[in-house]
């Protein structure tokens, strides 16, 4: 996994603590000692990475299925463009030299 450094970026203002068992820390400090980091750069780094990833899997587009049977008949059989769409590409082009 690729090293992802959190200090320098911006200032820490903010605290968080954690009770953790004997275990869970031992594991953190070997961990963070392998990715050559202190146990802070690796919890905080750690963290924000499964922060990132929940936040970006629950943003992602969501249909229902008949929203997802809709999209997929868009792709697979689109319409055929309009007067205004089939000018207004052809107005591009010309504009563009494409």
């Amino acid at each position: 996994m690729p090293r992802t450094d959190t200090a320098g970026k911006r200032p820490r203002s903010e605290r968080l603590e954690a009770r953790v068992s004997r275990e869970q820390k031992e594991l953190f400090l070997r961990a963070a000692t392998l990715q050559g980091r202190s146990l802070t750069d690796f919890l905080v780094a750690s963290a924000q990475e499964a922060a990132v990833e929940t936040v970006r899997t629950h943003d992602a587009l969501r249909l229902s299925e008949r929203d997802r049977q809709a999209f997929v008949s868009a792709l697979l059989a689109p319409t055929a463009p309009t007067q205004t769409l089939e000018r207004a590409a052809k107005r591009y082009r010309e504009r563009t030299g494409l």
